[in-house]
């Protein structure tokens, strides 16, 4: 997807982004500010390292629920790129003129997964929802948050929606409510895949949710008109489509390219 007229980087820039092997290319070093979805958090921070060493740019970046980041940007917020975990919003933004339209585009799609970290806390996850051994079990909030959109459908599917509810316990996003499981004030949690990929210590138990049982959880990006001028987030945009960044998503438990579709 190219960008619109007058939003073109370099060509040596564009090239040196494509490379395998990247070099520091002589443009102005800046900074592009992110509003980013939580569940991208720790595969943010390790794109950020790469592409400041690629480009000389600075990235800062503010996480949250995909839906209080839209908020906040509706509301004036100071950020350059909106990376969301949803379709709806990046469009809304498009449609609203709070973003350059031609920009957006799926950089991932992300996977549910009930964890504990407790290790061998269930065999069968379809018997454990179903039995409720547990106090409490975590989502995040389906009205802010994709992923908690995307467990209320799995519950939905299974016939436990209703049932579960007093037990339920509900994050302002899918960090909270990956928190809620680590901290143990909920035995389990409907969390991203990605994030138990990064957890550091022992794995615990998880059941990847076949995706057929959710609607798919494509995560757009979009340039917003505040970053249309500044180099940085030209480039980061274009680097979230190279190799080395479709690696680095892919090694988080996303699919991403020819896997998903924009």
């Amino acid at each position: 997807m190219g960008y619109p007229r007058g939003l073109r980087l370099s060509r040596t820039l564009r090239l040196a982004l494509c490379l395998s092997g990247f070099t520091i290319t002589g443009a102005v070093a800046g900074e592009v500010s992110l509003g980013a979805a939580a569940n991208f958090t720790d595969t943010t921070r390790e794109l950020a390292q790469q592409f400041e060493a690629v480009t000389g740019h600075t990235v800062s970046a503010s996480f949250g629920s995909t839906g209080k980041l839209y908020a906040q940007i509706r509301n004036g917020a100071p950020f350059d790129v909106f990376m969301a975990a949803d379709v709806r919003r990046p469009a809304l933004i498009e449609q609203e003129q709070a973003g350059i339209s031609g920009t957006r585009f799926t950089y991932a799609r992300g996977k549910l997964a009930l964890w504990s970290p407790a290790a061998g806390a269930f065999e069968d996850a379809r018997n454990y929802l179903a039995s409720q051994p547990f106090a409490r079990l975590a989502i995040a909030n389906p009205k802010t948050a994709p992923y908690g959109l995307a467990a209320q459908q799995v519950l939905e599917h299974m016939g436990h929606w209703d049932a579960l509810q007093p037990k339920l316990v509900r994050g302002d996003s899918i960090a909270q409510t990956f928190q809620f499981v680590v901290s143990r004030n909920a035995q389990a949690g409907f969390v991203a895949l990605s994030q138990i990929r990064s957890w550091k210590d022992d794995k615990g138990t998880f059941w990847a949710v076949p995706q057929s049982y959710y609607h798919p959880i494509d995560q757009q990006v979009i340039l917003l008109n505040r970053g249309a001028g500044n180099e940085a987030a030209l480039a980061w945009m274009d680097f979230l489509k190279s190799d080395a960044a479709i690696a680095i998503i892919r090694s988080y438990g996303y699919d991403t390219g020819n896997d998903t579709t924009n």
